[in-house]
């Protein structure tokens, strides 16, 4: 599903500040697979991220997508294939809209946009069920601006959102960092479901160990722009917290 070949990004190439952010990685992820990565600050992980979403581009190497060599595509082209789901509860919405209608545009994010965003009973339905399933409460506030929720609940939102369009990869961006355990926990459970209920392959970034130990079919410890471990399933299995724990003292 996604190729990552000795992929290299420097930041401020030749100046004093220049920064090695990712030196030559090479990753396979197969299709379906839950990748959860973590790491020290700087050690690389949030670059590789940003490198797969298409926000930054690669300095040498490639990064393909289900076959397609994405190295050189805008995060926009690679929307029909890429969800994202950012650490700020505040960016994967527009605040002034109602929860229906961010859903609506959420469901219509990889075509052509006409005048009318086209809501209609069966779609006002289809939300309603949707969202029930996060035990919220929010299925009969969906007229409500997003900008009156909590942090949580449009993380919550965010995730759902992220599936109501094609979507063959899910990126999370530390998608609980800004958020109280009770919401984190939500989150997480529902991203989980998600991405085994729609088979998506998927990458977690986070620097919450726990989250790293509960989650992910595999596991990868980031350090210095390397790929310092990678553990495949059947090891990520056998993996005691407390060693999880041992790789950051």
């Amino acid at each position: 599903m996604i190729v990552i070949n000795d992929v290299h990004k420097i930041f401020n190439r030749g100046k004093a500040n220049q920064v090695n952010a990712v030196n030559g990685i090479s990753i396979d992820i197969v299709d379906s697979e839950f990748l959860v990565i973590v790491g020290s600050n700087g050690s690389g992980k949030t670059t590789l991220l940003n490198l797969l979403a298409g926000s930054v581009f690669p300095d040498q190497g490639s990064i393909i997508i289900d076959g397609n060599d994405v190295s050189k595509l805008h995060d926009y082209q690679r929307s029909q294939w890429i969800a994202r789901v950012f650490q700020n509860p505040m960016s994967g919405t527009a605040s002034d809209l109602s929860i229906l209608d961010n859903f609506r545009l959420a469901a219509i994010r990889t075509r052509a946009k006409g005048l009318s965003i086209g809501i209609n009973d069966h779609f006002k339905q289809q939300v309603k069920e949707k969202i029930a399933t996060l035990g919220m409460g929010l299925e009969n506030k969906i007229e409500q601006p997003m900008g009156t929720l909590s942090g949580g609940q449009r993380q919550a939102l965010t995730l759902l959102m992220s599936v109501m369009d094609s979507c063959k990869v899910l990126l999370l961006d530390e998608p609980t960092a800004a958020l109280d355990p009770r919401s984190a926990d939500v989150v997480m459970r529902t991203a989980d479901k998600l991405i085994t209920d729609f088979k998506l392959t998927a990458i977690l970034i986070t620097h919450n160990l726990k989250d790293a130990y509960n989650y992910g079919s595999r596991i990868i410890q980031m350090g210095e722009g390397l790929v310092t471990k990678d553990l495949d399933k059947k090891q990520k299995a056998d993996l005691k917290q407390n060693d999880l724990f041992d790789w950051f003292s």
